[in-house]
């Protein structure tokens, strides 16, 4: 049997968690402090452990409640899908198809996809969440996303099948009073001595090291002083002069008037775009999106 007061208590647990603050979590959930006080100390009790430390500082988690935050989580967005999928099928939807894209993808590739899709299934809802490309693979195996539209290649995994959607070369952002802003173009060996501003390894591993592995062809490893989330992040360092960056050609028109973009003497060419999904989990939506892909 479902213990629906547990639950209730996972939300309550959930607001405090983020908030680190009684009064802003119960005014987030529409009530007062008092009671929400109340409850997190019931479910302190049931549990036998503390989740919170209180001090005049303020609230934080303590080792037990940090180990079961992740997992509160994980329950909240699994909820909230259901939620969204019982309110759809009531509204005479057949179905929910979840996609998580790069911020990128979301800019460039995906808009045009979703619309033809829309088009060929008016009934299904498509619900799209901003992901990293190092979340893509492991979303998709626990089926918290349906598709992916992240930068991979190589070998995914065995239960992971993908294909290749953009392609682009890179281009060298720079402040506009930068010594090389004048040039028609720039060698990768200018650089050398530059303060770069790149993608975290972790969350786009593919293009971090196709990057490096150019650099190191031409006897040097970047100087990165910087590591972002995405490319409108990168444009955003530069913009500032915090350093220059390498993006994709195809996407200089983020770029504010006081950034140059100038292309670069070796091209290098990354994959921008693939598509993924589990070979495991059998969804029509997904087959259709496939079909779509390959055509």
């Amino acid at each position: 049997m479902i213990n629906f007061r547990i639950l209730r208590h996972m939300w309550l647990f959930l607001a405090v968690a983020e908030e680190k603050h009684f009064g802003r979590a119960a005014k987030r959930l529409g009530m007062t402090q008092p009671p929400l006080t109340q409850q997190i100390q019931v479910l302190e009790n049931s549990l036998k452990t503390q989740l919170f430390d209180r001090s005049r500082k303020g609230i934080q988690l303590t080792p037990a409640g940090q180990a079961i935050l992740p997992a509160v989580k994980k329950f909240a967005e699994q909820v909230e899908r259901l939620d969204m999928a019982i309110r759809e099928a009531i509204a005479g939807h057949t179905g929910v198809l979840t996609v998580g894209a790069i911020s990128t993808a979301m800019l460039d590739v995906l808009p045009a996809y979703l619309e033809r899709m829309k088009k060929a299934v008016p009934e299904l809802t498509i619900s799209v969440k901003e992901i990293d490309s190092a979340e893509a693979i492991p979303l998709l195996q626990s089926g918290d996303i349906d598709l992916a539209f992240a930068r991979l290649t190589g070998e995914l995994g065995s239960d992971i099948e993908s294909l290749p959607l953009a392609s682009d070369n890179l281009v060298v952002a720079l402040p506009y009073d930068h010594h090389l802003a004048g040039k028609n173009s720039v060698s990768l060996d200018a650089l050398c001595d530059e303060e770069w501003v790149m993608f975290a390894r972790r969350l786009s591993p593919v293009f971090f090291d196709s990057i490096t592995a150019a650099c190191h062809a031409h006897g040097f490893s970047p100087r990165i002083i910087h590591e972002v989330r995405s490319v409108a992040s990168q444009i955003a360092f530069v913009s500032c002069g915090q350093g220059i960056a390498l993006v994709p050609s195809s996407l200089e028109r983020l770029s504010p008037a006081n950034v140059v973009t100038l292309p670069l003497d070796n091209d290098i060419k990354v994959i921008t775009t693939a598509v993924a999904w589990s070979s495991v989990r059998r969804n029509p939506a997904v087959n259709m999106f496939i079909e779509m892909f390959r055509q």
